[in-house]
């Protein structure tokens, strides 16, 4: 009960600020506009340098209202600081450019509560500090060859949809075949591996990407950092999509956010991506033994996955309103992974209020299979299982001004977990971010 009452004080402090937050917005008292104009100064100083820098706070007040291991609440958030220098801006470097991002991760963990396993929240991480990301990019050819080399963000470019980008559960971002596949899961949030990116467009609305990273992220499972370890294999990651584009398409500045339609994404009228994943390490399978009881050992793991993204109503232009649909097909390796097989789906509605023009509702389900050998070893050791876990969310998002935007949502898990003792949960939960 407490930490209910915890959650629902730090939802009252933020929306108390709402009007004054608005206010600022707009305000034209000296003081404001000497602060704005000096920030401004310096803005286009850096802009000159081709310094952009950016802070970017998520926070989620979530409560689990029934079902699932127990009722409560829990507050979680994320804080990042990032800076994107563009060599061709600052020295004449043509095509290169460098990102570094630090993530600060605190809170508790949803899932502790739901008892689920897709992940209610993809803020939910490990708290503490980190670099998330650092790599240099070189761009040939008219942009048309890419070249990625540091620290990086898979989902960043690989596995992503615009539309299943406004949901919260964890799935709807990259699927639990892969997002909980290898060593300690592969170069997503909260952590990412050291590898390389080359992406090609050899013609208009398409592009080929293939990464290539350490098999294991920087941060361990046991805690200490390391790299390129003997057990680490890599993970080779290839993806071929097909875009849309809309000539009135307008591009946004920053590459790494999203606050609704004026996310950082460019964006496309439809899109179309099959790609495929693989470790090269060794791994145990998780119920067929060796004559000597030991866990029978497979050289490799790999999974596949389809998605795409369509723009079924309206104008992909950032203020007219649209109605878009989404689907994701993806299969993981049933005999090392937990889930063998996932689908999911949605619809987002954009613009339904002419007085906010970047807001969307959001309409999606989740459905996570597990794999025949994971299913083997939860009987095997007399623990009660079900074929699948599924999840509902109701989502709408919109922003107030040009640096907060608010997301109520609302989530249903059917078989938490995939455990047939536990009840359907319900969840709530309001998400808010603010960015410079």
């Amino acid at each position: 009960m407490k930490n209910v009452v915890r959650v629902w004080l730090v939802v009252a402090l933020v929306l108390a600020f709402l009007p004054s937050l608005a206010s600022a917005e707009g305000s034209n008292t000296p003081s404001s506009t000497s602060g704005s104009s000096r920030l401004q100064a310096l803005a286009r100083g850096a802009d000159v340098l081709g310094i952009e820098p950016s802070a970017v706070y998520d926070g989620e007040a979530l409560v689990n209202a029934s079902g699932g291991v127990s009722r409560g609440a829990a507050y979680l958030g994320a804080f990042r600081v990032q800076l994107l220098f563009d060599a061709d801006r600052g020295f004449g470097w043509r095509g290169a450019s460098f990102f570094a991002s630090v993530l600060q991760t605190h809170g508790g963990n949803p899932s502790d509560l739901v008892g689920d396993a897709q992940g209610t929240s993809n803020l939910a991480a490990p708290p503490g500090a980190q670099l998330y990301e650092a790599w240099f990019q070189q761009n040939l050819v008219s942009n048309r060859f890419s070249v990625l080399a540091g620290r990086y963000d898979l989902n960043s470019e690989f596995y992503r949809l615009q539309s299943a980008g406004l949901f919260v559960n964890s799935s709807f971002g990259t699927g639990p075949e892969l997002g909980q596949s290898g060593q300690g899961g592969p170069s997503i949030f909260p952590n990412t591996s050291l590898g390389a990116r080359l992406s090609l467009k050899p013609a208009r609305g398409v592009v080929l990407r293939v990464a290539l990273l350490d098999g294991v992220p920087v941060s361990r499972p046991t805690g200490s950092p390391g790299l390129f370890a003997g057990s680490d294999g890599l993970l080779l990651v290839a993806e071929q999509a097909f875009l849309n584009r809309s000539s009135d398409v307008r591009r946004t500045v920053n590459p790494r956010l999203r606050i609704g339609r004026n996310s950082g994404l460019r964006p496309y009228r439809h899109k179309f991506a099959v790609g495929g994943w693989c470790y090269t390490a060794r791994f145990d399978d998780l119920s067929q033994r060796q004559p000597d009881g030991r866990a029978a050992r497979h050289i490799g793991s790999s999974g596949a996955y389809l998605i795409a993204d369509a723009l079924l109503r309206g104008s992909s232009a950032v203020q007219s309103a649209q109605v878009n649909v989404f689907v994701q097909v993806a299969l993981g390796d049933w005999r090392v992974n937990r889930f063998g097989f996932y689908t999911g789906a949605g619809v987002v509605v954009s613009g339904l209020i002419p007085a906010l023009a970047n807001d969307e509702l959001g309409l999606a389900v989740a459905v996570a299979r597990n794999s025949s050998h994971y299913l083997d070893l939860q009987r095997d050791n007399a623990v009660p299982v079900s074929g699948s876990e599924a999840s509902l969310e109701l989502t709408y998002l919109f922003q107030l001004g040009q640096h907060l935007a608010l997301q109520p949502d609302l989530q249903y898990v059917l078989r938490p977990g995939s455990d047939p003792t536990l009840s359907n949960a319900l969840v709530t939960a309001l998400r808010f971010e603010l960015h410079t």
